[in-house]
């Protein structure tokens, strides 16, 4: 029992974070160019699975309140399917490894979020928000792909730049309450 009370107050911790670190970044979390800062919280997977449930709630509860119902679906299946990419990742790299990220490893985490995001959300873009046009692209191909670049440009800025922020602070909490345990 208290395990489950643990692990649903981290999962809403994470959650409660991606929606306010969205939110204080509104400007530059949705559309064309985003960089949505809230995706290095993918980092939590490595510390607990409750980071999947939490980014996954973070996630919709963000495109609820600021997005399309296309991005509600599309983008929390897109965090969905990157987050149970990560897990096993995350999980193998700490059993060889032990309970602290070292940087050379926390490269590898968020692969999956990168890449899953740089495929889907430019269709989300283009479907769910009518982003139709991208600098001087107007046909669907090369609009689709100037947002692939844009959405992954972003995602390694939030998870390759920010996510370090993250790893070192939750390496620091994660010897205080074993997030794991």
């Amino acid at each position: 029992m208290k395990k489950t009370a643990k692990f649903i107050s981290t999962a809403a911790i994470v959650a409660a974070l991606y929606v306010v670190l969205s939110l204080l970044t509104y400007t530059f979390s949705y559309l064309e160019i985003q960089c949505r800062v809230a995706e290095a919280l993918c980092m939590t997977i490595f510390y607990t699975p409750a980071g999947i449930l939490g980014v996954i709630i973070g996630c919709f509860i963000t495109n609820l309140l600021g997005g399309s119902p296309i991005d509600m679906i599309f983008g929390t299946a897109a965090t969905l399917i990157a987050a149970l990419m990560t897990y096993p990742i995350a999980r193998t790299i700490r059993k060889k490894n032990g309970p602290v990220l070292k940087m050379k490893h926390a490269l590898l985490i968020p692969i999956p979020t990168v890449l899953v995001n740089a495929i889907v959300i430019p269709f989300v873009l283009y479907f769910g928000y009518q982003v139709t046009s991208f600098a001087n692209a107007e046909k669907m191909l090369p609009v689709l792909l100037l947002l692939s670049l844009s959405v992954f440009l972003g995602e390694v800025i939030s998870c390759y730049v920010i996510g370090p922020v993250f790893v070192f602070a939750l390496n620091r909490v994660d010897k205080a309450i074993h997030f794991s345990e």
